[in-house]
């Protein structure tokens, strides 16, 4: 049964002004025929004060004349007052997902969609969860009973788009089990618990690889196709969006990591090389390395618009980047003239140049506040106040010096001498050497970090160093492991200036990639050795950059991730718990976005009438299938250009048939195939306008597992 609290009401205004100021609250305020209700919570303390209020109990008389007067203005406007708050919720209901709340095994989640308000938005009205507009999802997670945050629990989270009516607990549980498999025939529309490995390969292409499907054989997503191949790239945060410098065509191509495509080039200078994002992500900047023995300059870019606001000349050979903590200042080295270009980023120009000799590379401590400059020539590291924008100290190191690298929390810097075989490690709170950690292996020459070790890459072997961070005020502890077959010197190709190793986000491991193998490393603390290995379909990976599209934890117990819903409708939201086990299915709602440019509805309807779907090699499988009208929901008979691909699911087999009307809109062919593994039939029809993209595909298999239909728009034309 429920439970009801009770509740006095009344209409006289001064009692209830002496009750609120004996500290009664009041509950709710209604209009009963033209007449103002204030509702109280009933209690044995209110009686005492009403009898109190009729023996003329004294109050404060000026506390009691303010309620008085508060009470009043409410009472006169409240009718006004009610409607405007009934419009508001309404129209919030419209434009926001109400937090949804869940309480089981001694848990509270919270759950939240909003949609973000795009930059330079002047409308006040709020913004709307759309289709293909950015939202946030945030999930606060808390003990129920002591209101804990709950953190470091990962939860994993899906959307899918409704079927039918809201899911209940048995189907939620289907989904989410579904899902954890990676079941073909019900794959989510948004997972938020992935993240993608980039390879920048030696040909002018970017490889897309899920590594979360397994290890060992190529878990290629895609091949995202450049204009010519990159040299550098750069991730904007939240807006799925990396812009990839093309040297050889002087452009810088932008590319969608919803769709995986290349949305833009945008012309640049002479030989664009190195790629930053300011912090704020307001800008691109591009260093142009330019032709040999001319000045050259880096062109900014909008990173909203995709224009380039400026050219801003600042001199010759290479250029490394780095900004101010504040985004006032970009500091751009030009390795020839051996000098510093400062620019001003609010009126894009040069403000000064600073004489440093030739620089390799730069580093920025925020714990300093600090550019760290790598003289390769001189064998030094000049300190830059980026205030002042003076240097204010040089720490010496010898000749060789490749690049330099801030472990977190800004404090140790790491600069490998692949010369020396050394690395130096230098204290940002003193600017002062802390360590010469001496590299059996040859050639140090990159370093990647996570919350527990620096990682060193070696050029001449496979071996890859781990300094651990928390021995660095003392004597370092070093270990190492096993990175590949070949090292990766021995590849024929030209080092990228991009980064060969990252941290991956399941944390504690990092991605490591060995142009000589032509593969993709995964390590994890405390193994001897990789983990496991990600093929590239012989392409050799230069760079490797992870795209995150997990949820993570912003704050205690809450978590946190931006994405986009693909299609306007309902959505269920999977959410699960490990520990303890919770699941259950959320609600979202996008609106359709009329900036998105919609396809057509297809003019058929496809259902696969096979319940075998297991075929044998060289044997024929009699292929059935329906054709139904869309807009009648008919059956489509007689159609003479109903074709079917057959293909195998590498994309080294395929055939291409057409099937036979037998009546009824139904259709059959005969199929063989011609080996064992996954094969994926397409249905299409000229005719009609469908090509093989826009039906579902069937899924036929010759091993013992039991395929399925995929009721998802796969395929390819």
């Amino acid at each position: 049964m429920m439970n009801t609290k009770e509740t006095y009401q009344t209409t006289d205004l001064t009692l209830s002004s002496f009750l609120r100021c004996r500290g009664f609250q009041i509950e709710n305020i209604k209009q009963n025929n033209g007449r103002t209700l204030f509702i109280f919570q009933e209690s044995p303390e209110l009686r005492r004060a009403i009898l109190d209020f009729a023996n003329d109990a004294a109050v404060a008389v000026r506390s009691f004349c303010s309620t008085m007067r508060d009470l009043k203005a409410i009472a006169r406007v409240l009718i006004f007052f009610v409607a405007a708050a009934v419009t508001a919720h309404t129209a919030l209901a419209q434009q926001n997902t109400a937090p949804q709340k869940l309480e089981k095994e001694g848990v509270e989640v919270e759950f939240t969609i909003e949609p973000i308000k795009e930059p330079g938005r002047k409308s006040d009205k709020p913004a709307e969860l759309m289709e293909a507009k950015e939202a946030v999802v945030r999930f606060k997670i808390h003990d129920k009973a002591t209101k804990t945050p709950l953190s470091g629990v990962k939860p994993a989270v899906w959307f899918s788009e409704r079927e039918q009516g809201i899911a209940d607990e048995k189907i939620c549980r289907e989904k989410i089990q579904s899902f954890l498999q990676g079941n073909l025939r019900s794959q989510a529309d948004v997972d938020l618990n992935t993240y993608y490995m980039l390879a920048l390969n030696e040909e002018a292409n970017i490889s897309v690889i899920d590594p979360l499907l397994g290890f060992g054989t190529s878990k290629l997503l895609t091949l995202i196709m450049l204009k010519s191949p990159g040299e550098d790239w750069a991730q904007k945060a939240n807006d799925e969006k990396i812009f990839v410098s093309m040297p050889l065509i002087n452009q810088v191509a932008v590319v969608d990591t919803n769709t995986w495509k290349v949305v833009a080039n945008i012309d640049t200078g002479l030989k664009p090389m190195r790629v930053r994002l300011q912090p704020d992500e307001r800008y691109l900047w591009v260093g142009n390395d330019g032709a040999a023995g001319e000045s050259n300059n880096v062109t900014v870019i909008d990173t909203a618009t995709l224009k380039v606001v400026a050219q801003i000349a600042t001199g010759t050979g290479h250029h490394e980047l780095e900004f101010s903590n504040d985004n006032r200042f970009a500091f751009v080295t030009n390795q020839k003239d051996g000098t510093l270009s400062v620019i001003d980023i609010q009126k894009l120009a040069k403000v000064k140049d600073l004489k440093t000799g030739p620089i390799t590379s730069t580093g920025f401590s925020t714990l300093g506040n600090a550019l760290y400059l790598v003289n390769d020539a001189e064998g030094s590291i000049t300190v830059v106040d980026t205030r002042s924008q003076q240097s204010v100290a040089r720490i010496p190191v010898k000749p060789g010096i490749r690049n330099v690298r801030f472990a977190p929390g800004g404090r140790w810097g790491f600069a490998p001498n692949p010369k020396e075989n050394v690395v130096y490690v230098f204290d940002a709170s003193t600017n002062r050497l802390a360590h010469t950690i001496s590299i059996a292996d040859k050639g140090p020459d990159q370093v990647t970090f996570t919350d527990t070790y620096a990682y060193v890459r070696t050029t001449g072997s496979t071996q890859v160093n781990m300094i651990r961070l928390s021995t660095l005020t003392g004597q370092p502890d070093i270990a190492k492991f096993p990175a590949g077959q070949t090292a990766p010197d021995e590849a024929p190709l030209e080092a990228s200036v991009a980064d060969v190793m990252v941290p991956a986000p399941e944390g504690n491991s990092i991605l490591l990639a060995n142009p000589a193998d032509g593969v993709i490393y995964y390590y994890a603390e405390g193994m001897a050795a990789p983990m496991g290995s990600f093929q590239n379909y012989r392409r050799r990976p230069r760079a490797v950059m992870v795209v995150d599209r997990s949820m993570r934890e912003v704050t205690a117990g809450v978590y946190s991730a931006t994405t986009k819903l693909p299609k306007s409708g309902s959505y269920d939201v999977a959410f699960l718990l490990d520990s303890p086990r919770i699941t259950h299915c959320f609600s979202a709602e996008a609106k359709p976005n009329p900036e998105v440019a919609h396809e057509k509805q297809v003019g058929l309807r496809i259902e696969y009438l096979n319940k075998e779907k297991q075929v044998r090699v060289g044997e024929n499988y009699k292929l059935r299938f329906k054709l139904i009208d869309t807009k009648t929901s008919s059956a489509k008979s007689d159609l003479n250009d109903v074709r079917v691909l057959t293909m195998l699911s590498s994309g080294i087999w395929q055939k291409r048939d057409f099937a036979r009307s037998v009546g009824d809109g139904v259709y059959e062919l005969d199929l063989k195939v011609p080996q064992a593994g996954v094969y994926l039939v397409f249905i299409e029809s000229r005719s009609q306008d469908v090509a093989f993209r826009q039906l579902p595909h069937l899924t036929l298999q010759t091993a013992a597992a039991t395929a399925t239909n995929n009721p998802g728009k796969e395929g390819q034309e």
